[in-house]
């Protein structure tokens, strides 16, 4: 073969140095791990800002949740969800349809909310409250905006850490 071309398999160098900083079973994890810490303080700082609302007192007033213990599960839920989609943002990056890591690691974040909305949102929704459309709507809508958060915070340190392909 010769010297001067570049090999078949990788055609954008570009891509070829981000896939070789990203990849490597060590160095992925601690690169997923970042990326799940900003994810999760975006999710936290979103989920405090929003309990703070009147409206959000009135949910948790509705569904029996406790003010403190909430805050402790969003940081903890939060994290858990910055962590899967900091995986799946560093294991499939080229396989998400755009160029934009902000865009792609949002993508990854609706899919969350979507399972989110349908495995604990609804349920949640009808076996507590009276009125549940109302109910169920503003918990989606808080889930929402804590998990679009979560998404853009990481896809900017991705961008930031990474830079864009």
């Amino acid at each position: 073969m010769n010297s001067t071309k570049e090999s078949p398999l990788i055609t954008d160098k570009k891509t070829a140095l981000r896939d070789k900083n990203v990849s490597g079973s060590k160095g992925l994890w601690k690169k997923v791990f970042v990326l799940a810490l900003a994810g999760g303080l975006a999710f936290w700082v979103t989920n405090f800002a929003i309990s703070r609302t009147p409206i959000a007192a009135e949910y948790r007033a509705a569904l029996s949740i406790s003010y403190l213990p909430m805050l402790v599960e969003a940081l903890v839920g939060g994290l858990i969800i910055a962590f899967c989609v900091s995986y799946f943002l560093l294991r499939f990056f080229d396989k998400i349809p755009t160029k934009n890591p902000i865009l792609k690691s949002v993508i990854l974040s609706f899919v969350v909310l979507i399972t989110v909305t349908i495995s604990i949102g609804g349920p949640s929704s009808f076996l507590e409250t009276s009125d549940v459309l109302r109910y169920f709507l503003i918990g989606t809508i808080f889930n929402f905006l804590r998990i679009l958060a979560l998404g853009i915070g990481i896809g900017c340190l991705y961008k930031r850490l990474f830079g864009s392909v």
